[in-house]
């Protein structure tokens, strides 16, 4: 079967959780390089994108039964997702630990 979505949502987390980490922290002064609500979004956006790849795979897995690149997909996928809510937690201002 095609996973062409789980595979362009992880390779579109990969790019924004990259651009992410690198723009939306904080540099010198605590001045953003990217702007709070841009990098907000993208953290959403990202996060809505690669739990909906994960859920995707989920439903392949137990359709098809046990594939490593479905589980592949499945752990990259779930780990981006996760990668998403810390960053834009960390971004969210007045946030626990942030």
């Amino acid at each position: 079967m095609k996973r062409s979505y789980p595979w362009l949502a992880l390779c579109l987390g990969l790019i924004l959780s990259l651009v992410l980490m690198r723009y939306a922290a904080p540099g010198g002064a605590g001045v953003h390089k990217l702007p709070l609500l841009t990098g907000l979004l993208m953290s959403e956006f990202g996060f809505l994108v690669t739990a909906v790849a994960a859920g995707i795979c989920i439903r392949d897995l137990l359709k098809q039964g046990v594939e490593k690149l479905a589980v592949v997909l499945l752990v990259g996928n779930l780990m981006l997702a996760a990668n998403f809510m810390r960053l834009g937690l960390q971004l969210w201002p007045g946030a626990v630990g942030g």
